[in-house]
């Protein structure tokens, strides 16, 4: 099992071979549909997506004391059309969960981009590895705001 640290190590991710088990700290951004529509129709960046990592999740509103509500991965295939706009970019991965077909696998690869897999069904136990949650853009958008999130050993497996 490896630990990383994004973006600091980031050159550690071209190292990383399919199935293998890490563990992910630092920095990286959750990211939904709605949000996804909504930067790519106005081909608008909240933040300096270059070397960052997306994650795809909607987290639910923290309890009173509380960082973040429950915040685990969903589906990947559904942000898939948007793969080529976040990878121009230059984030450096998305963590989601599920298959990736042929086409969004082909673009990871152009743009030497990883893919984690996080687990499903696990969202309150996955959001003990969020240190701190702040909402940077789109909170009108409710669940689905973008959030930048700070990770502390986030299990997950190379895709």
């Amino acid at each position: 099992m490896k630990r990383i640290i994004i973006p600091e190590e980031r050159e550690a991710l071209f190292d990383l071979v399919e199935g293998e088990e890490i563990l992910l700290s630092g920095r990286c951004y959750t990211i939904r549909d709605s949000a996804c529509k909504r930067l790519v129709a106005d081909n608008s960046l909240p933040f300096e997506m270059k070397n960052e990592m997306l994650y795809f999740a909607g987290p639910s509103p923290a309890r009173p004391g509380e960082i973040i509500g429950s915040c685990g991965p969903t589906t990947s295939s559904r942000m898939e059309p948007f793969f080529e706009f976040f990878l121009s970019k230059g984030v450096s991965g998305m963590i989601g969960k599920g298959p990736l077909s042929k086409e969004a696998i082909s673009i990871l690869a152009k743009y030497k981009a990883v893919y984690f897999v996080g687990i499903g069904g696990v969202a309150a136990y996955l959001s003990q590895f969020i240190k701190a949650s702040t909402i940077i853009a789109y909170p009108e958008l409710g669940t689905e705001a973008i959030h930048r999130l700070i990770l502390k050993d986030l299990p997950l497996y190379t895709k």
